[in-house]
C-alpha cells in the first residue's frame, strides 16, 4: 500500500496485491481507494502494461514530484517486485505508473493496462539458463521485499531497496542439508530439468553436489549457504537513463550496499526453524519498508523478531 496525496485525485491509498504463483490468464494487480474507510470507493482493477505479474506487485513507494514530471511523464507512484528463482528478473524490478487519466482526477477503466515507464528490470530466468544481465552478485535465493525512494532535507536522494541476500558460496533449489549449510541438498528428480545448484558466481557447481541429503525437512525451494539483510542504493539519475532510453534497463547497479544484521534481533524465538532456516541460513528477515520524507526516516520491518511478529526498525537519514 502506499498514501498519496496530489492535487489531480486528493489523497488515496494506492494497493497492489499478488501471490508466489500467479494465474494463468494474468489478472489485474492494482487499485485504489479513499482512506475515509467507512467508503472507501474502490477504484481499478489494473494492469501495470503488459508486465510480468512477478514483477510489479512485491512492493510501491512515492516518487518525488519533480523527479517524476522530469523523468517519468508525472508517474508518481513506483511499484515492482522481485520473486526467487529471477521469473521477475534477476534483481528487484521498477516501474513508474500513474492511475489517473486526467488533470480532474478520473481513474483509468477497470481492467485498463496503465502506461508505465521502465525504471530498472533485470533480465527473467524464464528467458535464459544463464545469470546474466542482473544484479551485481544476483543469486537465484534472493529476496527484495521493501523499497523507498529516499530524499533529504540537503537535496540529496537513493532508491533503496531491503531485503535478506543470498552470499554464500553455493545455492541450490532443495532442501536445506542438516549436516552442514555449506552443503547443498537439492531435489534430485529435478535434476537435468533446470540448473539446481551454482556456485556464487552463478557456475553450475560440480556434479558431486546433485545429490539429495538424507534427514532434510519437506521445505523445499531456493536455499543459500548464508544470507544477510541488506540495503542496497541506487543513483536516481542511473534510472532517469534507463526512463529515457539512454541505457537498457538492466544496466544500472547499486552504489552502495549495507548489511545490517548486527542491527537485527535474528528471530530471537526460534519460530518455524523449518521454514525459515537457522543460523547463517535463515531466510525472511526483512519486510516492507517506507520513508518519511518530512522527517528523514527510514522504517523498516524486521520479521519474526517478536516471535511471529515483525519489528519496525527506525533510521534516521542523514547526508
Amino acid at each position: 500500500m502506499q498514501y498519496l496525496d496530489t492535487p489531480a485525485i486528493s489523497a488515496k491509498i494506492h494497493l497492489a496485491w499478488g501471490q508466489h504463483f500467479q494465474p494463468d490468464p494474468p489478472v489485474a494487480s492494482h487499485a485504489w481507494f479513499d482512506p475515509n474507510l467507512s467508503a472507501p470507493d474502490v477504484q481499478g482493477t489494473w494492469f501495470i502494461g503488459n508486465q510480468s505479474l512477478y514483477s510489479v506487485n512485491g512492493y510501491m513507494f512515492e516518487i518525488p514530484a519533480s523527479w517524476a514530471d522530469k523523468h517519468a511523464g508525472g508517474r508518481y507512484l513506483a511499484t515492482g517486485r522481485f520473486r526467487d528463482g529471477g521469473w521477475s528478473g534477476m534483481g528487484p524490478a521498477l516501474f513508474a505508473y500513474c492511475p489517473w487519466v486526467d488533470d480532474a482526477g478520473t481513474p483509468a477503466p477497470s481492467g485498463t493496462h496503465l502506461e508505465e515507464t521502465v525504471l530498472l528490470l533485470y533480465e527473467s530466468s524464464l528467458n535464459t539458463d544463464n545469470i546474466e544481465r542482473c544484479l551485481d552478485g544476483y543469486q537465484h535465493p534472493d529476496e527484495w521485499e521493501g523499497g523507498a525512494w529516499m530524499t533529504t532535507s540537503t537535496g540529496k536522494s537513493a532508491v533503496l531497496f531491503a531485503g535478506t541476500k543470498g552470499t554464500g558460496a553455493k545455492y541450490w533449489y532443495g532442501f536445506v542439508n542438516p549436516a552442514s549449510p555449506e552443503y547443498p541438498c537439492v531435489e534430485e528428480e529435478l535434476v537435468g530439468q533446470f540448473t539446481l545448484c551454482r556456485l556464487a558466481d552463478g557456475t553450475p557447481c560440480p556434479s558431486d553436489d546433485l545429490t539429495e541429503c538424507e534427514g532434510h525437512s519437506d521445505y523445499r525451494g531456493w536455499w543459500n549457504a548464508r544470507f544477510d539483510a541488506q540495503f542496497i542504493l541506487y543513483d536516481p539519475a542511473d534510472l532517469a537513463q534507463v526512463a529515457t532510453g539512454e541505457i537498457e534497463s538492466w544496466a544500472p547497479q547499486p552504489y552502495a550496499s549495507l548489511d545490517v544484521d548486527e542491527c537485527l534481533f535474528l528471530n530471537p524465538a526460534g519460530v518455524e526453524p523449518d521454514m525459515l532456516g537457522t543460523g547463517v541460513q535463515r531466510r525472511h528477515r526483512i519486510g516492507a519498508v517506507a520513508y518519511d520524507r518530512n522527517n528523514d526516516l527510514l522504517y523498516v520491518l524486521e520479521l519474526y523478531a517478536d516471535e511471529a511478529q515483525p519489528v519496525v526498525h527506525v533510521w534516521r537519514v542523514e547526508g
